[in-house]
């Protein structure tokens, strides 16, 4: 049976970027089949499910291009730390995770990114300690479990503590072992199809916990089997430094050096990219995952949006791990877009509209999703949001993207991913979000006691 939502503010974000008043939109399994200002032909609707969207807007649904699940459930620590800090602190409560624990972490974490109008969702996991378990398929099936789209990376670290890096000895892998395992997980969970809801990219950390020889290799192996390459880069002026002294140049050049640029490829965060890398980055199609709530949190800096995207560079929203972002709603993100381009360049460096870009058919661009999501058009993919903005909280705000993008999260009436119903009324269908939190909390509970 198809799916008709009618008699709705439809934010189409296709190629001219209509936005319809009182439109419809139709879908059909998992592809949208119209779009149209009006009402459906009457036989259509006889036909089809028909859902009243007065008082609602339909957008895409929302992607977001940067997370660490697994941090739901170290969420609160280490608050008032820098980055390298806060990595030091947590480095060793992390070294306890395990199957189970990620599973309980990453369940909570997509059904909170459901609830804030997210559809499609990566992850860098990184931290593999050796008695884990299997930490890639306890998220993926936790993916399964809540309903999202979701595009994991299998991430690595193999520059110890003693090496000169970050991390403990008992969280990092030897090149061989994570070539084998990053092998192995596309070979197991990677869908090249375009409705795939598995897609798997590789990823090592970043240049200060991993080798040259890792990220060349990840590099190779990724190419050779047709995925993308995802890592953290310029996120603070510390990474900047350390570049600068191990490397004798800037986080891009080093990762250019390794073979890590093109449209395969993104990077989290780019807070301190100068002149040059914006204009090497939008040469050469690389991507970037903007977060502004957790470089806020941290004390990164605030990224040059308004540059990147005046260059042409692909940039979607990221929510950041939720040790650096204790809400992580992917909405908020939008928000938070536009307040921090505003501060340090006035008030027109970034429009609500474009905001509202960055969390559609901008992540979908950096995923390389753009022929498939990020925008309600004939073809697409049925991945829809249905906010509720009749309520006290939005009622009377005169331009209902501004509603969205500047107002507070908006209840859900609907959410659906690949044409299936996630989020009904507000409330997860999916999963028990009562149970899944009495889950957290436990877990939560048990990872500090085990970290001593």
């Amino acid at each position: 049976m198809s799916t008709v939502i009618e008699n709705v503010y439809v934010v189409t974000m296709d190629a001219v970027r209509r936005e319809l008043h009182s439109g419809s939109v139709v879908f059909d399994g998992n592809s949208i089949t119209a779009v149209i200002e009006g009402p459906v032909d009457a036989q259509i609707a006889a036909d089809s499910e028909v859902i009243d969207g007065t008082g609602c807007v339909l957008t895409p649904g929302l992607i977001n291009t940067h997370h660490h699940l697994y941090q739901w459930i170290t969420r609160g620590l280490a608050a008032d730390h820098t980055l390298f800090q806060w990595l030091t602190t947590l480095y060793p409560v992390w070294a306890g995770i395990d199957e189970a624990s990620v599973h309980v972490a990453a369940t909570g974490a997509l059904g909170r990114l459901a609830l804030s109008g997210c559809t499609t969702s990566t992850d860098h996991h990184y931290v593999f300690p050796k008695e884990g378990g299997d930490l890639l398929a306890a998220e993926i099936l936790a993916a399964q479990a809540v309903g999202l789209r979701f595009h994991p990376t299998r991430g690595s670290m193999d520059l110890s503590e003693k090496d000169g890096g970050l991390p403990p000895d008992s969280v990092v892998e030897t090149i061989d072992q994570i070539m084998t395992a990053s092998s192995d997980a596309i070979d197991r969970w990677h869908d090249p199809s375009p409705d795939a809801m598995v897609k798997i990219a590789l990823a090592p950390c970043s240049p200060f916990s991993v080798t040259a020889d890792l990220l060349r290799a990840s590099a190779e192996l990724a190419r050779e089997k047709n995925v993308r390459l995802h890592t953290h880069l310029a996120e603070t002026v510390d990474e900047s430094d350390y570049t600068a002294e191990h490397f004798g140049c800037t986080p891009l050049e080093y990762m250019e050096t390794v073979g890590w640029l093109g449209d395969d490829v993104w990077f989290a965060h780019g807070v301190h990219f100068d002149d040059t890398s914006i204009s090497t980055l939008a040469a050469t199609g690389s991507g970037v995952a903007h977060c502004p709530t957790s470089n806020g949190r941290l004390g990164a800096g605030i990224a040059r949006t308004h540059d990147l995207i005046a260059a042409g560079v692909p940039v979607g929203l990221g929510v950041d791990g939720a040790a650096s972002n204790e809400s992580s709603r992917l909405l908020e993100e939008a928000h938070q877009a536009v307040l921090m381009a505003r501060a340090v360049g006035g008030p027109t460096a970034l429009t609500t509209r474009e905001a509202f870009e960055l969390a559609t058919l901008g992540g979908a661009r950096v995923l390389g999703y753009q022929d498939t999501l990020g925008s309600i058009e004939p073809g697409k993919l049925a991945d829809l949001v249905l906010w509720r903005i009749d309520g006290l909280g939005h009622s009377g705000i005169e331009d209902p993207v501004a509603a969205l993008v500047l107002g507070d999260v908006p209840p859900i009436e609907r959410l659906w991913v690949n044409g299936k119903t996630v989020v009904s009324g507000g409330e997860l269908t999916t999963i028990d979000a009562e149970d899944t939190a009495r889950k957290v909390a436990a877990a939560h509970d048990a990872l500090i006691a085990k970290a001593g």
